[in-house]
């Protein structure tokens, strides 16, 4: 179907607007008439501009306060509405929206507001012009989509049909079931918003946190399939409100929200794209730094060695397991120490994860390979971080770990999980990982658990939808995580059986960008003996205060010596029905610190209980984000 976006959705002039709309591949706009009115460009130019970025004018808008009105009032209306006819004639646009009353002086009578929109049909008309009638959630009198329709078809004017606003439906809880009630060629416009359930004015909602499909809570989905079902055949148009989307570059913004009715017309069966290549975990970790010596001395401690080297570039692999991390001293790397750059996700078919990326406008990455690598393709998460498909399965060709050859003096351990890093260690290079250095038991360390990303402030919304739409990954619940220096929002993503689990972390503001740690838990099954290992090897723990251990004395029935063992050590408690969750961290090292996390029965969480208690140690010992005074 033909695709739409609002001017208001997006930051920047309104010519900037327009070529960001064009660049992520829209091909209509609905322009807002702010945008227009701040715009030195004419309505002539506007439509030239237009026209020349390959984009149509959908829609002309806001038209507020004309119906049901005293009748000295509505003849002022009219007035308005002529002028904004003309405006429209040069903007090349044939199609207004009109909002429902929020007037105090409308009044409460259908029949008047009935024959009024005639009126204002008629007029329309004259001048070339359609009436797309729509209900505003806080509507003085007309509030619903049902009600907006009584209306437009009591008037009973080929210029006068109905706009369809998801937010304004959703946001009510009404039922879309009935829109298969309206002939879609009265449906003269469908405008597509998600947002976060929230308990608060629905004014205030609409306003600031509206967000593109997928990024929310509602059920586009089923809207949508109604739309069409009643013979809907134009425009998804997207029409969002949203601080953070106005503030943010319109550029990725305008791609970000291309992805979401890309997906959104997949998930309503209106198109078919490449099956999702579902990643099932994490092959590799990538922690980049010019000084890689504190990441490595951190790694050795916590009983990874190095299994490793790559044969072109500065470039390491550490393993323990099925737990690999790659460590990149390139001068390119971060200057503010370790950061996690790249993550290797264990993929089946790395061609379909591409194609499936490169239909969903991920930005795939130029790799420079040398004439013996192994091929390994990426693409550009909204973050940056760059996400490489690395085949599981054995089937006799080329495979990454290849391009990393032992090193002459490295210690080796018997045994090996291969060379996907799977738990299983399915791949070819499982009977050859006990050859290879780095394999073995250490610490007791069997494989990645999961990573955190923080993310951009601006980005947030963009990675909820990128995750689950480009990987196929499942969303979990959103979640308010309480620091010293305010809230922060956590969402993880993951595969359906648990085995790939990222959680993307979002910092309140511009302020905390770049500045708040990562990190990478990784798996054991005896995390006491695990954490007694690593100290003993050098390894600094993250203390936690003795109030914690007090306070979980009190929550949970823990035998007095087992309690003893977690104070001792620094580890957290968690319970849920379905199981335990044991988890301690390491001292931050440049933006990365470590957590060494055991899960008994079917805990599927990340203790995020105890995410306050881990937040304020990691302040206290001066490795935690401090906003700028």
């Amino acid at each position: 179907m033909r695709k739409s976006i609002a001017t208001v959705s997006l930051s920047g002039s309104l010519s900037e607007k327009l070529d960001a709309v064009a660049a992520a591949g829209f091909d209509g706009v609905e322009i807002f008439e702010n945008d227009l009115l701040a715009s030195p460009l004419s309505p002539r130019d506007v439509r030239a501009r237009a026209a020349d970025l390959g984009l149509g004018i959908d829609l002309y808008q806001p038209f507020r306060d004309i119906e049901a009105l005293p009748e000295e009032a509505f003849v002022r209306g009219l007035r308005r509405a002529e002028q904004k006819f003309a405006v429209m004639a040069e903007l090349g646009a044939d199609l207004l929206l009109v909002c429902s009353n929020v007037s105090p002086a409308a009044l409460d009578d259908d029949a008047l507001a009935a024959a009024q929109l005639r009126r204002l049909a008629e007029r329309a008309a004259e001048h070339g012009v359609r009436i797309a009638y729509e209900a505003l959630a806080w509507g003085r009198h007309v509030s619903t989509y049902e009600h907006a329709w009584r209306l437009v078809e009591l008037a009973d004017h080929p210029a006068l049909g109905t706009c369809l606003d998801s937010f304004h439906i959703l946001s009510r809880d009404s039922d879309p079931k009935g829109i298969e009630r309206i002939p879609g060629e009265k449906i003269f416009f469908l405008q597509l918003a998600d947002a976060p359930r929230m308990a608060m004015d629905v004014l205030q909602w609409s306003r600031h946190y509206r967000c593109f499909p997928g990024q929310g809570g509602f059920d586009l989905t089923r809207l949508v399939e109604h739309t069409v079902r009643a013979g809907y055949a134009g425009p998804l148009s997207l029409e969002v409100f949203n601080d953070v989307f106005r503030q943010a570059d319109a550029g990725p913004t305008a791609v970000d929200a291309m992805r979401s009715l890309i997906s959104l017309e997949e998930a309503a069966r209106l198109a078919e794209l490449p099956a999702p290549a579902i990643p099932t975990g994490v092959a590799f970790a990538e922690l980049a730094a010019v000084d890689s010596g504190p990441v490595r001395a951190l790694l050795g401690a916590l009983g990874f060695t190095r299994a490793g080297r790559h044969t072109g570039k500065p470039v390491e692999l550490w393993q323990q397991g099925g737990a690999r991390v790659v460590v990149n001293s390139a001068g390119g790397a971060r200057r503010e120490g370790p950061a996690l750059t790249a993550l290797g996700l264990e993929t089946a078919d790395p061609a379909a994860a591409v194609r499936r990326a490169e239909a969903l406008l991920a930005p795939t990455l130029p790799r420079r390979r040398a004439a013996g690598d192994a091929p390994l393709e990426a693409v550009a998460a909204p973050d940056g971080t760059e996400l490489f498909f690395c085949r599981t399965g054995g089937d006799g060709g080329p495979c990454w770990v290849d391009d990393f050859p032992p090193v002459a003096g490295d210690g080796a351990r018997a045994g090996g999980a291969g060379h996907t890093g799977t738990a299983a260690g399915t791949d070819r290079g499982a009977a050859a990982g006990a050859e290879r250095p780095g394999t073995g038991a250490g610490a007791g360390v069997t494989r990645i658990d999961h990573v955190a990303l923080p993310q951009p402030w601006h980005r947030f919304d963009e990675a909820s939808l990128f995750y689950p739409s480009v990987l196929g990954l499942q969303p979990n619940e959103s979640l308010d995580v309480a620091d010293p220096y305010g809230l922060f929002r956590s969402r993880a993503v993951t595969d359906p059986a648990g085995t790939l689990r990222i959680a993307l972390n979002v910092a309140p503001g511009p302020d905390d960008e770049g500045t708040r740690p990562q990190h990478i838990a990784l798996a054991t099954d005896d995390l006491a003996a695990t954490a007694r290992w690593a100290r003993a090897h050098g390894a600094e723990l993250l203390p936690i205060p003795d109030n914690y251990y007090d306070d979980l004395r009190a929550r949970y029935d823990l035998a007095p010596e087992r309690l003893a063992e977690l104070r001792e050590l620094g580890i957290l408690y968690d319970r849920d029905p379905d199981g335990e969750f044991l988890h301690c961290y390491t001292v931050t090292v440049g933006r990365v610190f470590f957590e060494l996390v055991q899960r008994t029965g079917g805990y599927q969480g990340y203790g995020a209980g105890n995410a306050p208690v881990r937040l304020a140690a990691q302040h206290a010992a001066g490795q935690g984000h401090r906003p700028p005074r």
